[in-house]
């Protein structure tokens, strides 16, 4: 089969790749198409990366083979299939973080999304792959992965209804959080210089959307001079600490969805002490996150549909990083 493989040096190649052999429980998928998540950006552009690899999780496909004992699909069917699985009974998962459980650090599809075919192991077949009905498209429904994150992000930060919060970068991942975020009441005010995702994210439920400075007046407005109880980062790295800080009310917190540059974070440790700061972070998310994401895009109840915006073969996935990476593109969909 034809996959991307990631070379090493930020290299992406077409190249023959071993089509996997499946096991008992586990299902062979021929790939729909892949989403591009800005973390398989984050692994091509980063030296320490090694090759060769195959990368992509946001993965739509359809089932070719099924290994023995597995039931609940059958050829033909449409599905999506998450990477990480969680044990569900240690001590990690026990008490809510099962993304640092061992299990779901280790659980991998084989190979990545930019592949022909793909394996799904049985834990995965088990809790994180989903039918998918005929009226959601192939696009959408690649996007059960990154919402589920987002849902997981949301409950781990709090949000009250009559909150406000602001969401900084209106990529498709601030899109989606200022949908969810309307969704559990807040009024939420979108920060991003490019004008067109303000206005996409108005469309979505924003209150208001634009460049810092005006998305700093207007959660002032809106809160009477308070300070937002939340601001979500979902990219821009350590240097945008102090802007959240100094947008939030005393008491409130920022939420760290994505990783980014920065060896230390620049906030004295006073400030959080004396305005009580908290600082959280959310790193993937868990199978009943996965499984609310996909009632939600099935149901129509958060609209993907505006998100993805460009289509790329295999053979030009390097294209697509580009866009992205210049932000030309909110969404790129990976096709074999």
């Amino acid at each position: 089969m034809k996959a991307a493989v990631y070379r090493g040096g930020g290299r992406l190649v077409a190249e023959d790749w071993p089509i996997p052999a499946i096991g008992a429980g586990e299902i062979l998928l021929r790939l729909k198409g892949c989403g591009l998540c800005g973390s398989d950006i984050a692994k091509i552009v980063d030296p320490a990366t090694r090759g060769p690899a195959v990368l992509g999780h946001e993965v739509v496909g359809e089932v070719t083979a099924l290994g023995a004992g597995v039931t609940g699909y059958a050829l033909g069917d449409r599905v999506v299939a998450a990477h990480h699985v969680p044990c569900g009974s240690c001590h990690f998962c026990r008490r809510g973080s099962e993304s640092m459980c061992a299990a779901f650090r280790t659980s991998h599809l084989d190979p990545g999304g930019f592949a022909e075919y793909v394996r799904v192991p049985a834990p995965n077949v088990l809790h994180a792959t989903f039918r998918v009905p005929p009226h959601v498209g192939d696009e959408a429904a690649s996007f059960v992965e990154p919402l589920g994150c987002c849902l997981r992000a949301v409950r781990r930060a709090r949000v009250e209804p009559g909150d406000t919060a602001v969401v900084v970068g209106l990529g498709s991942i601030g899109c989606l959080f200022v949908q969810l975020l309307r969704r559990a009441g807040a009024a939420v005010v979108g920060c991003d210089p490019l004008a067109d995702r303000a206005g996409l994210a108005t469309k979505l439920g924003a209150a208001v959307a634009g460049p810092p400075d005006a998305a700093r007046r207007a959660q002032h407005e809106l809160t009477g001079g308070r300070g937002a109880d939340l601001v979500v980062v979902t990219g821009g790295g350590a240097e945008v600490l102090p802007w959240a800080a100094g947008t939030l009310r005393d008491g409130g917190s920022i939420h760290y969805f994505a990783g980014g540059g920065g060896d230390a974070l620049p906030l004295r440790l006073d400030a959080l002490y004396h305005r009580e700061l908290t600082i959280t972070a959310t790193y993937s998310s868990s199978p009943a996150d996965l499984t609310d994401a996909f009632r939600l895009i099935v149901a129509g109840a958060i609209d993907v549909g505006r998100l993805f915006t460009h289509r790329v073969p295999l053979e030009r996935l390097d294209s697509g990083v580009d866009l992205m990476r210049r932000r030309e593109a909110l969404k790129v969909y990976v096709t074999p």
